[in-house]
């Protein structure tokens, strides 16, 4: 099962995806019509948008990080727009990392955060607003391609080649979050990420589309800190299979793993009984970036607990690597050209 979705969306259509299929045409003909007649504010600066076709997951996060730090290798000063998914905060924010924590403005955020200013609302285009006015000139959106709320100068759907588009169907049939026609329309390329056959059908429909795919591929930033290492897993992600086969190819020995929801917040039992399962497997508790950062701001039993977890942190890499740059110049011609229409 992927994160806290239904398992049966990752298998081959049953009985659920029949039953639920007329409310999934419901949902779908409503998504269409958002992404076909949103009224996209407009940001004043180049904007990049980094989506998916489905719920969760993806790789989302890592190819934005990836294009900011390419941005700032162009001279930009880039910021990284955000909904804030599981934060509490609901008033458009700057994340100040000194102050806040997952709790307030989501996992993600947090991570975006420690590479560049970062905004969350959601309404983006608030937090878009928030971003120009400290000095930011090029904007990366994390996610909201299907929100169709603030103008994109370059959209790119990250699909995870392993994963694909499960049984292919919309919600809640599926983990569509729109009918697949419709979002390749409204997307300027696709960026599969990673190996396998998974994601094939993307693949071909986004090309018959005469929509360009690329490649990336996820790198873990100290591999070699993991080789030969006997280590309990934990995460809290939307594929946290993908986690644990990245521990085992560094050459990690994986001697336990715990899977938790998506952007779970983890209870002092949940600490206690990973300590206790990490210990009785004799190995040491290992988890994603994205699960640490939730481990922040929750007091001296979390304070304690995070000094014991190892971070696997990994890198979006572009094949080529000089691809994200182009995207970035791409994005600013764009913004350009649309700037001179009358």
């Amino acid at each position: 099962m992927a994160g806290e979705t239904p398992a049966f969306w990752w298998r081959a259509p049953g009985w659920q995806t029949a039953c639920l299929a007329p409310f999934a045409s419901a949902y779908g003909a409503a998504a269409a019509r958002r992404l076909e007649r949103g009224e996209r504010a407009e940001a004043g600066v180049p904007v990049v948008c980094v989506g998916n076709f489905t719920v969760g997951g993806g790789g989302k996060t890592p190819t934005a990080i990836a294009l900011g730090r390419a941005a700032r290798a162009e001279g930009l000063s880039p910021g990284f727009v955000s909904r804030g998914h599981g934060g509490a905060l609901r008033e458009a924010t700057l994340v100040d990392l000194a102050h806040h924590h997952a709790g307030l403005v989501g996992d993600e955020p947090m991570l975006l955060a420690q590479e560049a200013p970062t905004a969350v609302a959601a309404d983006r285009k608030r937090a878009a607003a928030l971003l120009v006015a400290a000095g930011a000139d090029f904007l990366v959106m994390d996610d909201g391609f299907q929100s169709a709320r603030l103008a994109a100068d370059l959209t790119l759907v990250a699909i995870d080649a392993g994963r694909g588009l499960g049984n292919a169907r919309v919600v809640p049939a599926g983990p569509l979050r729109a009918p697949l026609r419709d979002q390749i329309r409204h997307a300027d390329a696709l960026l599969v990420i990673g190996r396998g056959s998974a994601g094939d059908a993307a693949i071909r429909l986004t090309a018959r589309s005469n929509r360009p795919v690329f490649e990336a591929r996820l790198l873990a930033r100290e591999a070699e800190r993991f080789r030969e290492r006997r280590v309990f897993a934990f995460a809290g992600i939307a594929d946290p299979e993908k986690f644990y086969r990245s521990l085992r190819e560094a050459g990690a020995t994986l001697a336990g793993a715990r899977d938790f929801p998506d952007h779970h917040r983890f209870s002092e039992e949940e600490m206690h009984d990973l300590r206790e399962a990490a210990r009785r497997a004799g190995a040491d508790l290992v988890t994603t970036a994205k699960d640490l950062v939730r481990l922040e701001g929750g007091g001296e039993t979390a304070a304690r607990f995070r000094e014991a977890v190892d971070v696997f942190a990994v890198d979006l890499v572009f094949e080529p690597p000089e691809l994200a740059r182009r995207f970035v110049r791409e994005a600013v011609a764009a913004f350009k050209a649309r700037r001179l229409r009358p």
